[in-house]
């Protein structure tokens, strides 16, 4: 491991805004926040809200400088990509934002039931090859229902045509009809702040000349999420 990274996990110990459990290994252990992060992390009762596979927190701690009435969680497994998130909102006074590191498949641990408001994936891998593993597949979906509240709105923001219009294919064969879905964002010059949030990697891709997309929906709490055939090919 780099120098580099060395100082940032160690400088990370000291953050106040990140949660590193000891063991982010598999454990079926809750975590002692679990339940608990607006009235013991936060200090207040506002909605919460997460950003999975949020890499270095670029948007997460766009979202908390919108939305100062909401309080974010951004959630990765690289610790070297949080801290420079964390920095950030600690260097802008931002209180209304915090990182946890783990896996994702691992979110129940640390999420009690109906605490969470809304989720957030922004450029998260596609996982071509690995249907089960794209984080809007149904094996997620499904985590997110546990944790989530019920009609809790789910944002996917992608360059992934792949990504982008298996969710869709998941939603429909599920009966879920889409809030927005529309495979050109920037089409529209009338965009929401939030939406208009630009990680380095996006502006990357916008220079590339690809297109953005993004799709949101409500996920209902009693209905379980059936997985489709096969996705993978023609994009």
């Amino acid at each position: 491991m780099s120098k580099n990274k060395l100082a940032k996990f160690a400088e990370m110990e000291e953050f106040e805004n990140v949660v590193q459990p000891e063991d982010i290994s598999y454990s079926n252990t809750p975590y002692i926040l679990k339940g608990k992060w607006s009235s013991d992390f936060f200090k207040n009762q506002n909605p919460l809200i997460l950003e999975l596979g949020c890499g270095k927190g670029e948007y997460t701690v766009g979202l908390a400088q919108i939305n100062h009435d909401k309080n974010y969680i951004g959630v990765d497994i690289k610790g070297a990509r949080i801290w420079r998130g964390a920095k950030t909102a600690i260097e802008q006074g931002l209180n209304n934002v915090g990182f946890l590191r783990t896996k994702i498949d691992m979110i129940n641990n640390y999420f009690g039931e109906d605490e969470v408001s809304e989720i957030w994936v922004t450029f998260a891998d596609p996982q071509p090859k690995k249907q089960n593993k794209r984080l809007t597949s149904a094996f997620f979906l499904n985590l997110y229902r546990k944790i989530c509240k019920d009609g809790a709105k789910i944002h996917l923001k992608t360059d992934s045509r792949l990504l982008h219009f298996y969710t869709r294919e998941l939603l429909k064969a599920n009966g879920i009809e889409p809030i927005t879905a529309t495979d050109d964002l920037y089409a529209n010059s009338n965009i929401d702040p939030v939406l208009q949030i630009k990680t380095f990697y996006e502006q990357g891709f916008l220079s590339e000349g690809k297109k953005i997309t993004y799709l949101s929906f409500y996920l209902a709490k009693d209905k379980p999420v059936v997985e489709i055939p096969k996705f993978e090919e023609g994009f």
